[in-house]
């Protein structure tokens, strides 16, 4: 994921609040969410070419999503996946503060990252760019390509608009609406990560084409997840056509089951 909105203990009814969205090249395989063939429990799309994933829950009532740190300078194509954290930690049975521990020092070897990992427990969240873990007090976040509640216009802004659509639960098309916002940020308020200017403006927006007339790269799913109080989770998301509108929607998968 390249962003993601989550509120945690905040609203009684939902413990866990998730509206994310995933950011790629177009021309990486990707399979869609569904229930793995090879572990049935766990719900989340697939990186073909990597195997791993960005973000997916279990029937046991796990979670995990990841983002990447942006940074061209410390980028090194042949590190191992990412997304093979958020897959093990699905596939798995440690909590999250055991399977963060074990897993440090792939974590290590690894481009800089944004781990979550929670359960009906704790949710914790962890980078290698810092070195730091740690479980979440109740409240709003927001994580993009940094770290976690970075100031990021995209970061503030989501934040900001994820506590009004709360009041509008289980109506959850606000979050799809702050998932689809395309506004480009002011250049004084946009960070300076290394890939110059017209970039920064471009990945400024919490929905993202570029370029916009023939899209290489971009939004490539939106998902909103809601972990109920008795363990109902429905999981909902848009995997969106390569000139995404409200009309360009090139699939959706809407789940709903019971955590046991």
């Amino acid at each position: 994921m390249c962003l993601i909105l989550f509120a945690w203990q905040v609203d009684s009814r939902f413990p866990l609040i998730v509206a994310a969205n995933r950011d790629e090249f177009f021309r990486r395989p990707t399979a869609v969410a569904d229930f793995w063939d090879q572990a049935p429990e766990v719900l989340a799309g697939r990186d073909i070419e990597a195997g791993g994933t960005w973000m997916g829950v279990t029937r046991q009532g796990r979670f995990s999503a990841l983002t990447n740190y942006r940074d061209p300078q410390q980028m090194q194509t042949n590190r191992p996946s990412r997304g093979k954290l958020v897959a093990d930690f699905l596939t798995g049975s440690d909590s999250p503060e055991m399977y963060l521990k074990q897993n440090a020092l792939y974590g290590q070897s690894c481009n800089g990252y944004n781990l979550l990992v929670g359960d009906r427990n704790s949710l914790w969240w962890s980078s290698n760019v810092t070195q730091e873990s740690r479980a979440l007090e109740p409240g709003i976040y927001g994580v993009s390509n940094h770290l976690l509640d970075s100031p990021w216009p995209k970061v503030g802004a989501g934040r900001t608009a994820l506590e009004t659509a709360l009041t509008r639960l289980p109506d959850t098309r606000e979050l799809f609406e702050l998932l689809m916002d395309p506004t480009i940020h002011a250049d004084d308020a946009l960070p300076e990560t290394g890939v110059g200017l017209e970039w920064e403006r471009m990945l400024s927006a919490a929905f993202i084409r570029i370029p916009p007339a023939s899209p290489t790269y971009g939004t490539r799913s939106s998902t909103v997840l809601l972990v109920g109080a008795e363990g109902t989770t429905t999981y909902d998301e848009i995997t969106w056509g390569l000139h995404a509108s409200p009309t360009d929607i090139a699939a959706r998968q809407r789940y709903s089951f019971k955590a046991f």
